[in-house]
Parts: structure tokens; C-alpha cells; sequence
């Protein structure tokens, strides 16, 4: 689980880089691809949680 977490923290820039990763242009489309799709799961949650809060 620990590295899970060390990962969306790359993709955000804000972990340490491993600097045995490959990097190559497609590598990096997909981290970029990942990075919006957390972005937008995240904007969702906080949607879903206030519209919950808004109608109680």
C-alpha cells in the first residue's frame, strides 16, 4: 500500500523521482494521463460530497 501512495505523489511532482524509471515520451504520457485522472476523481469526491452536505 505504501507504494501506492509514493506514486501519486510522483505523479504530482511532489515525491522523490525513482531514478531507475524509464523515461521514455510514452511513460510520460501516461503519467500524465494518470495525473488528470486523479485530478479529476478527487474534483468529484468533493462534488459528490457536497451536494450530500447541501441536502441534509
Amino acid at each position: 500500500m505504501k507504494s501506492i501512495w509514493k506514486q501519486i505523489l510522483r505523479y504530482f511532482y511532489i515525491g522523490k523521482k525513482d531514478p531507475n524509471a524509464p523515461k521514455t515520451r510514452y511513460v510520460a504520457m501516461m503519467h500524465g494521463m494518470n495525473r488528470i485522472s486523479i485530478i479529476l476523481f478527487f474534483i468529484a469526491i468533493i462534488i459528490v460530497i457536497y451536494r450530500l452536505i447541501r441536502r441534509h
